[in-house]
């Protein structure tokens, strides 16, 4: 398999490009692409859509648990200080 020309960051300009308004003849002329290798790569971003939506949703969950995770530890520890603060200050 050879060096590919264009990463996956690129490809999506260039897609979005064509969906900016330009014709898929533009496009492929501009970027020195054939006709075949526009379309197959269309087909595949429309097919990860799909993954990319799942992939979001679970680190959306995952955010949400290191959050609550982050308020409880943070909560755990305030309480720690004010226990503290008030056997320093009785002991003194």
């Amino acid at each position: 398999m050879g060096k590919r020309k264009f990463n996956d960051d690129r490809i999506m300009d260039i897609l979005k490009e064509h969906q900016g308004g330009m014709t898929v003849t533009d496009v492929c002329s501009k970027y020195g692409i054939s006709e075949p290798t526009f379309y197959r790569w269309q087909s595949l971003q429309l097919k990860n859509v799909g993954f990319d939506v799942k992939r979001l949703k679970a680190l959306e969950e995952e955010n949400r648990k290191l959050k609550k995770l982050l308020a409880e530890t943070m909560l755990a520890a305030a309480t720690l200080s004010e226990m503290l603060e008030k056997t320093s200050k009785e002991s003194a």
